[in-house]
C-alpha cells in the first residue's frame, strides 16, 4: 500500500513539475524566496494594527514565533527521522526532472508548507472576525508550496503532509492563545 501511494505520489510529482519552463523559473525562485514575502508580512500586520492595536499584534506576532519555532522544529525532527530523498536527489527520477534548485537535507514533510499553512490558520482563526476576505489569506500556502514542487524539491505528499500538520499546529496554538487571552492579555 505504501509503496503504491509512493508511485502515484512520485508520478504526479513529474507531471507537476514537468509543467515547468525556463521562462517561469526565476519567477518561481522569487515566490520560493521567503524574504520576498516580505511586503505581504508587513502589509498583514499593518492592518492587524489597525484592527486590534499595538499591543495585542505584538502578543499575536508573539504566537507567531512560537508557532513557527515549534513547526519547523517538528519538521527537522520527521524529516531527520524518516529520510526520504528530495526528488533532486532522487537517482531513479533526478535525471529527466525539472530540477531547478537543489537541496541535500530531506523531503518529507516539506517545512514550507507546515510553516505557511501554520501561520495562515492561526491568523485567520485569530482575525475572521475582523477581516471580510481572509481566506484569501490562504493562497499564500498554495502558491508557496507549489513553489516547491516546480523547482524539483518536494513530493505532492510532502505538501500535503505539511498542510495538515501546520493546520493542525495552527489550530493547537490559536487554542492556546485563546485561552490564555483573557487572562494574560485582555484588550
Amino acid at each position: 500500500m505504501l509503496e503504491k501511494i509512493q508511485e502515484l505520489d512520485t508520478n504526479l510529482f513529474v507531471y507537476l513539475n514537468g509543467l515547468g519552463s525556463e521562462t517561469y523559473d526565476k519567477l518561481w525562485l522569487i515566490i520560493t524566496n521567503q524574504l520576498n514575502w516580505t511586503p505581504l508580512f508587513l502589509l498583514i500586520f499593518y492592518l492587524i494594527y489597525k484592527k486590534i492595536g499595538g499591543k495585542q499584534t505584538l502578543y499575536v506576532l508573539l504566537f507567531i514565533a512560537i508557532l513557527i519555532a515549534f513547526t519547523d522544529q517538528t519538521t527537522n525532527l520527521v524529516k531527520n527521522t524518516v529520510q526520504r530523498l528530495r526528488p533532486c536527489n532522487n537517482p531513479e527520477i533526478n535525471t529527466f526532472i525539472r530540477i531547478v534548485q537543489a537541496r541535500k537535507s530531506f523531503s518529507f514533510f516539506s517545512g514550507h508548507a507546515a510553516n505557511t499553512m501554520a501561520v495562515a490558520t492561526f491568523l485567520y482563526l485569530v482575525l475572521k472576525r475582523h477581516f471580510r476576505y481572509l481566506g484569501f489569506l490562504f493562497l499564500w500556502p498554495l502558491v508557496f508550496a507549489y513553489s516547491r514542487i516546480y523547482l524539483g524539491l518536494h513530493y505532492p505528499v510532502d505538501i500535503l503532509t505539511g498542510y495538515f500538520v501546520g493546520a493542525v499546529f495552527g489550530t493547537l496554538i490559536y487554542l492556546l492563545y485563546r485561552k490564555l487571552k483573557p487572562r494574560y492579555f485582555p484588550g
